[in-house]
């Protein structure tokens, strides 16, 4: 996708480049360039999988100390209270 701008009658080349580079930003593409600049390899099926039912379990652990009122809504809990919570 080719970004073209025209240069207006008597138009300075500083306002062209400005209008230029807005036009860049708003189509994104330096964003997309920068989010393909390295290779991310994706998850296996059974990473995928084991990644799935954790948030599943940790959803489960939310609900089940929301009820208790040890977490209060939008709180995170802690890493160590998840560790000693989930390897009971």
């Amino acid at each position: 996708m080719a970004i073209k701008v025209k240069k207006k009658d008597r138009e300075p080349t500083g306002s062209l480049l400005r209008r230029f580079v807005r036009r860049v930003q708003q189509s994104r593409v330096l964003l997309d360039a920068r989010k393909n600049r390295f290779y991310k390899k994706d998850k296996t099926r059974r990473q995928a999988k084991q990644s799935a039912l954790r948030r599943e379990e940790l959803c489960k652990l939310r609900e089940r100390l929301f009820k208790a009122g040890q977490v209060r809504e939008g709180e995170l809990i802690p890493k160590e209270k998840i560790r000693k919570l989930l390897n009971k």
